[in-house]
């Protein structure tokens, strides 16, 4: 591990459950070297962690252990991290996920993120950049209290703290994604963010001009947030997004 990797597990805020217990990690791939390198990076920061070669035996460990964050590889024997990405978020719809992968056209992160992942990371990559990256997906994912915990506009509540979201008081589910992309738009509300704008804040990337992902994300928002109902998310040609109160 290098030293610049030890500087920053160094400088990273402690992330713990309210309960003062550890974060909990799954790393799954079958190249063991490299789950080894992202094992260490991850207790460096001071996270439990558990691993596995492939996707059954990942797929058990999750249902014993409840993990708190998911650093998946997408081929993988059993089967691929796709898959299993599917198959735990049967049993817990919020976990967030990073995919670490050789998979690396923009094509592939576009299926990766479609499927359901929160970041990608492709290799050969930098540890101390997938430590930030995890941290951050962690942070978000409502493991630790935000500071201003509610977000309105018209009859839709963002909860930051317990991520919860209602519209009219009816309960609406998100998945990780779907929260951050949502909570950027409730802390924008009447304002018109472009398109890398959003890459920017909710994704920290762009996909080599690629915005396909963004109108992806919104379609998926649209259909929990707007389906039979007054729209609030609304397209504005050539500008962006924009969410405000229903008329």
């Amino acid at each position: 591990m290098s030293s610049r990797a030890h500087e920053i597990a160094k400088n990273l805020p402690t992330l713990e459950h309210v309960d003062g217990t550890p974060i909990r990690a799954l790393v799954v791939d079958d190249e063991a070297m490299l789950e080894e390198l992202v094992s260490v990076g991850l207790r460096m920061i001071g996270w439990d962690v558990k691993s596995a070669g492939n996707g059954p035996d990942a797929l058990a460990v999750a249902r014993e252990w409840r993990p708190d964050v998911l650093v998946l590889d997408i081929m993988m024997p059993g089967f691929d991290g796709i898959e299993l990405l599917s198959r735990v978020r049967k049993l817990y719809p919020q976990v967030p996920c990073l995919f670490l992968t050789a998979k690396d056209s923009v094509d592939d992160r576009i299926e990766g993120l479609g499927a359901g992942a929160d970041d990608y990371v492709t290799k050969p990559f930098s540890m101390e950049e997938v430590m930030i990256r995890l941290h951050r997906l962690v942070q978000r994912s409502g493991v630790v209290a935000a500071d201003d915990a509610e977000l309105v506009v018209g009859d839709l509540v963002l909860n930051q703290d317990t991520r919860e979201v209602t519209r009219g008081g009816e309960d609406i589910s998100l998945t990780a994604t779907q929260f951050d992309l949502l909570r950027y738009l409730m802390e924008n509300p009447k304002r018109v963010v472009s398109k890398s704008q959003i890459l920017d804040n909710v994704w920290n990337y762009d996909f080599g001009g690629q915005a396909n992902i963004v109108e992806l994300y919104i379609s998926y928002l649209r259909k929990k947030i707007d389906a039979g109902r007054e729209p609030m998310i609304h397209t504005v040609r050539g500008a962006g997004y924009v969410i405000k109160p229903a008329n």
